[in-house]
């Protein structure tokens, strides 16, 4: 999907082919490594040569993975997973901009990014677990969550 992050496309990938993480590593060669991606720890950066065996596993080739990645010089904020519900409601997947440092408001609608579940203040879980794409506490649906964002 276009714009998402490296953390949610390997969650669905994991999920889709009932892998963990360190299964999905060993299988593409790269060890544990998936795991520390999936939860934005990029240091050291992904190499062309892991890309290139993880997308030699999953289908994908290693440029169009290094696109789910921030570019080389852009700060990462790790925690909190941020989102913006409006985005999520058009197309449901973690994009990897918004983790950005960089970036507090969704580029596209200018609306802050929300950092936890606006309906019982849960933080949102690390982007490779959005399996139902909803708060894991209340169950409020992300794209539901536009209801509460604020025009900045």
């Amino acid at each position: 999907m276009e714009g998402e992050s490296l953390s949610h496309f390997l969650g669905r990938v994991r999920r889709r082919n009932h892998l963990s993480p360190s299964a999905l590593g060993q299988l593409a060669g790269i060890g544990a490594k998936i795991a520390r991606w999936e939860r934005f720890h990029l240091n050291p950066f992904p190499s062309d040569a892991d890309l290139k065996a993880l997308g030699e596993v999953v289908g994908v080739e290693g440029g169009r993975l290094r696109l789910m990645l921030p570019p080389l010089g852009e700060g990462m904020i790790f925690e909190p997973i941020r989102l913006c519900g409006t985005c999520y409601d058009e197309l449901p997947c973690h994009k990897i901009e918004w983790q950005f440092k960089s970036v507090w408001k969704c580029q596209k609608h200018g609306l802050k990014l929300l950092s936890k579940c606006p309906n019982c203040g849960k933080k949102f879980k690390t982007p490779a677990l959005w399996e139902f794409g909803e708060c894991d506490r209340c169950f409020l649906p992300f794209a539901q969550m536009r209801k509460y964002e604020k025009i900045i």
